[in-house]
């Protein structure tokens, strides 16, 4: 480049060397120009740092200077100590400002390790555009220069820190113009791709976000407030999508492929995840994501949310006090496992827990638990642990409750006989519309065991063994509401008898869209009020029934 001033480090070479000594002189006056006043010096060190970094970029991006990545580092901490210097009475210099927030003067090293927001993309397309165009330049030219098998085993932030320093290199080289923000931007987009799950980071960064729907690589779907709505998240192609769900099952043991095309799976925070390929999926590999919620969501959050009234939450916490036997209803991404993690929090933390589930997605909070998950077949359909297997084995483990994450087949066998042999208290979920509908697939799924057992048998160790049904659903305003608490009182005859305590009555919609209706108490005694009365809460119980 024509009348540009070149710096690079000797071999051999750290600070003071007179390399970084002229390339800290020549860019010095500019620096100063514009950060030497009383405004800048009155920043906070980490933004000072960040403004002494955008100018050093911008001198670089204009040709005025070439600066080789390791210097880069270095003149930005000569200029930034400099300016402290000359403002000893400033904000900038007080240790409690360095202490508070420390800088990498990297590439802006504490900001790249956070994805940027979905939102701030979506207002500028030619901003994306442009760094994918980068991306595409640039991605292939990284590949070659890294080892890939090293890099893998580095801390996240020192391989930020290298993949920076080649990136603002290869720029250079190819005369891809980029500010600052955008290498940032197009840094952490690598990482992504290289240890996280790419392009789909930005919307699992976003807590606003509980569900992701990859349809294909053209084709994101999310769920917000209870609402889908498409994204402008893409991938490049059906291998793309295929490395990220590869990468998501092989963390926990597990693998998808064509003689196994369909996988349940969690991510490291709990959330839990369904995958589907070709041949099964037409028109591309599909991923779902049902983010756990970084929140801790109690029954008393619930209230405040309107997803249960006050007095419910009341009945809810002397159930689980209680020690009676729950049975969760709902449809599928109605919050079944969500209610279930809130009444968990009532559980004692003296007593011992084991949960079950086919993809581990309970966080309880006790100190006493032990978490089983089932296990697929391997490639030659051997070793597959099924969810009966493990509810056996824990009746072994001396549990004080049992938390099946979800019934659906022939372990509802085991599950009874766990919650009628002593294991009161224990918790399970089931998908079902109505509480009479989910004692009757419990019914079912006992027959899909193979044990011949007259109807009227079945049903009376299901009335023996379920205390209370809750019911929740989501409803067309996208809120999640518990529609009705239901007690299982006995048998009559060959018919499980039971008694609606509260209930949800829909009464119409408000100008926002937002359903209105209210929750009823039907004034009744509950069956299980001698149990609460053991455990000194009949008062309560009976205030908040009405």
């Amino acid at each position: 480049m024509d009348g540009t001033v070149t710096f690079s480090v000797a071999a051999g070479e750290k600070n003071g060397t007179p390399a970084l000594a002229d390339l800290v002189d020549v860019v010095r006056p500019i620096v100063l120009a514009r950060l030497a006043t009383p405004a800048a010096t009155r920043l906070p060190r980490r933004q000072l740092a960040g403004e002494v970094e955008t100018v050093v970029a911008e001198i670089r991006q204009r040709g005025r200077i070439e600066i080789h990545p390791d210097l880069f580092r270095d003149v930005v901490t000569a200029l930034l100590e400099e300016i402290v210097a000359k403002a000893p009475d400033s904000p900038i210099a007080g240790d409690d400002a360095s202490e508070e927030a420390p800088y990498d003067v990297g590439l802006g090293l504490v900001d790249l390790m956070a994805p940027a927001a979905p939102s701030s993309r979506k207002k500028d397309c030619a901003r994306t555009k442009t760094i994918e165009a980068a991306k595409r330049e640039i991605q292939p030219i990284l590949m070659d220069r890294m080892d890939i098998a090293k890099a893998g085993e580095l801390p996240r932030a020192e391989l930020a820190r290298q993949i920076a320093a080649i990136v603002s290199e290869i720029a250079t080289e190819q005369k891809i113009r980029l500010n600052l923000s955008e290498q940032r931007d197009l840094v952490t987009t690598l990482l992504n791709d290289m240890l996280g799950l790419g392009p789909l980071e930005p919307l699992l960064a976003d807590d606003a976000v509980t569900d992701i729907m990859v349809n294909g690589p053209k084709q994101v779907y999310v769920e917000r407030r209870g609402k889908l709505e498409i994204t402008d998240v893409t991938f490049k192609d059906n291998r793309h999508v295929m490395n990220i769900a590869t990468r998501i099952v092989t963390r926990i043991g597990r693998r998808i492929d064509e003689s196994s095309p369909l996988c349940d799976a969690r991510l490291e925070d709990g959330s839990r995840v369904n995958i589907i390929i070709p041949p099964l999926a037409i028109d591309g590999p599909s991923i779902s994501i049902r983010k756990f919620s970084k929140k801790s969501i109690t029954l008393d959050v619930m209230a405040k949310q309107k997803n249960i009234s006050d007095r419910m939450a009341t009945i809810l916490k002397i159930a689980a006090r209680s020690r009676l036997n729950v049975l969760i209803s709902g449809g599928t991404g109605s919050g079944k496992t969500t209610l279930l993690n809130a009444l968990s929090q009532l559980i004692d933390h003296g007593e011992r827990i084991v949960t079950i589930e086919d993809a581990a997605e309970l966080q309880l909070q006790q100190p006493h638990v032990v978490r089983l998950e089932t296990r697929p077949a391997n490639l030659e359909g051997d070793g597959e642990i099924t969810m009966r297997e493990l509810v056996k084995n824990s009746l072994r483990m001396r549990p004080d409750r049992i938390i099946l994450g979800e019934v659906r087949g022939s372990e509802a066998v085991d599950m009874l006989q766990a919650m009628n042999t002593g294991h009161e208290g224990s918790m399970c979920t089931v998908h079902a519309n109505r509480p009479r509908e989910a004692l009757t697939r419990l019914e079912n799924m006992v027959g899909m065991a193979g044990i011949n057992l007259p109807s009227k048998a079945v049903r009376t160790q299901i009335a023996a063994a379920i205390d209370i049904i809750i019911q929740i659903s989501r409803m067309r305003d996208g809120i999640r509401r518990v529609t009705s608490i239901t007690e299982v009182v006995g048998m009559e005859g060959d018919v499980i008898t039971t008694q609606e305590l509260f209930k949800y009555e829909f009464e119409g919609e408000d100008s926002a869209g937002m359903l209105v209706g209210t929750y009823r108490s039907a004034g009744l005694r509950p069956h299980f009020t001698p149990k609460a009365g053991y455990f000194n809460l009949e008062r309560p119980l009976l205030e908040a029934i009405g």
